[in-house]
């Protein structure tokens, strides 16, 4: 007998008749002896349509209220979902997160979760009652409701499985698991059975849409094991899990990219000391998240070209930031791109295998595709190109690190 935490995204929930198919899943579970827990999402648009009346509302709407109204989605689906398992027989209540309690801090929209009060659910389960749990939502030191930000829902079933000690946690969506790349991009892609928290980590903070970066990052902090399963079939998914109980067949594990980058480009600044400092400490101040960085040293050592990218939302704030500083930085030009694209390969196997950049770099140039910047860490490599030859890349080295097969 095993204890999971079983959670349920917006597309499993989206309605009613859906719902019922979830409950047939959860009473399949109850059927072979586990010990059920249960963490739902949103009904598929109604985050956005609150989101939206929130903006009919005020375009200042107040950032406490706006995390009552969001969290209210998920306490929908949560109450219909005990109702449909207590048709079938099952007990089964809902809770929600100011009862357990999930307790947050940080800023409202965009809380973490600190502790969950296991004894709570653990006394339900004990008692063979399903908790069914909204997720993204959780409580104040102050008694407000908070939100832990958009695809939260995941790193609610991620801690409520810790608080459990349950054996491991199941993420139902509408994919069969995790693909070596985005299936459609490149029809040729193949489910993953094993990766490991680095490398997902890696692909999600890369542009991966299966599980967000920071449930991962959970999962790995509290060694929760994770299987990725789809609600509409019954492959057997993705286990997500420690490096140690991976085996690597291949080199490369997958290839990731994001479509929502920007480059930016400062030419002829001073190469001075406390340069870069200056250029990145207002961006930081004014939230905006750097990615890649390169800087090229010209060969007298006396100006330097700063290149970085961003996200394509922040492009106008940026050049703005920027362009308050020209006097300051005395750099010659601003250049910006907003049609870029960062292409990724991931994989553990790449620590021990030479020659991976040069393949990949190789793949690229038989396609006349041109690198604009390069990063990388043990398990990524990481290049920015040319926005129209994303889907060509992406196949491109998919075949040439034979992950098709």
């Amino acid at each position: 007998m095993s204890k999971i935490v079983m959670k349920f995204g917006g597309t499993s929930v989206a309605d009613t008749d859906r719902i019922s198919h979830v409950a047939n899943i959860i009473k399949a579970k109850i059927d072979q002896n586990h010990k059920i827990a249960v963490v739902v999402s949103a009904m598929a648009g109604v985050t956005n349509d609150l989101i939206q009346k929130s903006k009919k509302i005020s375009d200042s709407f107040p950032s406490d209220e706006y995390d009552a109204l969001l969290s209210s989605g998920e306490q929908v689906t949560a109450t219909l979902l005990a109702a449909a398992l207590q048709k079938f027989g099952i007990k089964s209540r809902s809770w929600l997160g100011w009862q357990i309690p999930i307790v947050t801090e940080g800023d409202h929209k965009n809380s973490r979760i600190i502790s969950v009060n296991s004894k709570v659910l653990n006394d339900c389960i004990d008692q063979d009652i399903v908790p069914i749990i909204p997720g993204f939502q959780g409580l104040t030191e102050g008694n407000r409701i908070s939100t832990i930000g958009r695809g939260g829902s995941d790193a609610s079933a991620v801690a409520i499985a810790k608080c459990l000690e349950a054996d491991f946690c199941e993420i139902y969506t509408d994919v069969d698991g995790v693909f070596t790349t985005n299936p459609d991009l490149e029809s040729k892609a193949k489910k993953i059975e094993k990766i490991s928290y680095e490398e997902m980590l890696e692909m999600a903070s890369l542009g991966a849409k299966v599980m967000q970066s920071s449930s991962v990052q959970k999962a790995m902090i509290n060694d929760v094991d994770i299987y990725v399963k789809s609600t509409f079939s019954n492959n057997s998914g993705t286990k997500i899990g420690s490096q140690d109980r991976v085996s690597y067949d291949k080199v490369i594990t997958g290839v990731a990219y994001s479509s929502d980058d920007a480059k930016v480009t400062l030419q002829g600044v001073k190469d001075k000391p406390g340069v870069a400092s200056s250029i990145f400490k207002p961006l930081y101040e004014n939230n905006i998240v750097i990615d890649m960085i390169v800087q090229n040293v010209s060969a007298d050592n006396s100006k330097t070209d700063v290149t970085f990218t961003i996200k394509r939302d922040d492009l106008q704030k940026t050049t703005s930031v920027l362009e308050k500083l020209k006097e300051q930085l005395n750099f010659d030009k601003l250049l910006t791109d907003g049609h870029v694209s960062k292409i990724s390969i991931v994989g553990a196997g790449m620590i021990t295998h030479p020659g991976v950049a040069y393949r990949m770099f190789d793949a690229l140039s038989s396609k006349k595709i041109n690198i604009m910047v390069i990063s990388t860490s043990e398990i990524k490599i990481s290049v920015l190109i040319d926005e129209k030859n994303t889907k060509e890349a992406v196949k491109t080295i998919h075949q040439i690190f034979e992950l098709d097969k």
